[in-house]
């Protein structure tokens, strides 16, 4: 059994979460025959794989729902600014790693930088983030881009589609530096986006590794990437695994933690 399975849970690093953490590693045993038996999916599946999974997703499904449910109550109970802090993040995160850009909108937001500041100033803050100075030029575009009449509007915006995936659409067509990835990874983040896939390469190692394609791409282009989200929900179907949290299981499973 692959050694980075870990007991683990983030919860979002500032002074006003709660913060759960357990260093303890946990190694999961396969199951010793084969429970699952593919029947919807075309590509050759890994039968012991999936079991590892299944018994993982069992381990982790309560740290899983927890987290949703912070995911759901920024949209239920967040304010704009709330909503843009996690757009930003997202815009921060390609080639990037998450543990470095969170902090960097928080240093965003206590200075005021992130709803107020210029592309030069924002860039001075995104300290260890890959490409600052093109993100830093990216925040303030997508800032003017949901403010109307001198307000950010992120909840007024987004609220008026009818689903997530057309809200995906036209954020990848609208906000510079999102593309399908991004966009995803924003909406599940302000819990509006749960039944998109977020295709990172932990998450297209993983699928790999289970056989629901046949190797991670190097690059996706966006018909790529409609293709593998569509294999990916199909699976989340047949072994019963809700989409929402399969992404998390992955990227738990690849590092060892469930943050956002």
């Amino acid at each position: 059994m692959d050694s980075f399975y870990h007991e683990s849970i983030c919860g979002r690093p500032d002074a006003s979460s709660k913060q759960t953490t357990d260093s303890k590693s946990v190694r999961i045993q396969p199951i010793p025959t084969s429970s699952y038996r593919p029947t919807a999916i075309s590509s050759p599946m890994n039968p012991d794989k999936i079991d590892e999974i299944l018994a993982f997703h069992r381990y982790q499904k309560d740290k899983i729902e927890a987290r949703l449910a912070d995911f759901r109550r920024i949209w239920a109970e967040g304010k704009d600014r709330d909503l843009f802090a996690e757009l930003a993040f997202c815009i921060l995160t390609p080639q990037s790693r998450a543990r470095t850009c969170w902090p960097a909108i928080e240093r965003l937001r206590r200075c005021g930088l992130l709803f107020e500041g210029t592309a030069e100033e924002i860039r001075g803050e995104l300290k260890n983030v890959r490409f600052r100075e093109r993100k830093a030029s990216y925040i303030v575009s997508a800032r003017n881009q949901f403010t109307k009449e001198g307000q950010l509007s992120v909840r007024s915006i987004l609220g008026g589609f009818s689903n997530p995936f057309a809200a995906r659409e036209w954020l990848v067509e609208n906000v510079l530096g999102l593309g399908y990835k991004e966009a995803g990874h924003f909406l599940r983040n302000i819990g509006l986006g749960e039944d998109l896939a977020i295709l990172d390469r932990h998450i297209l190692k993983n699928l790999a590794i289970l056989g629901v394609i046949d190797e991670a791409p190097a690059s996706l282009t966006k018909k790529r990437y409609l293709d593998i989200e569509k294999k990916m929900i199909a699976f989340s179907k047949e072994v019963g695994i809700p989409m929402s949290h399969l992404d998390l299981l992955l990227w738990s499973k690849e590092t060892g933690e469930i943050f956002k």
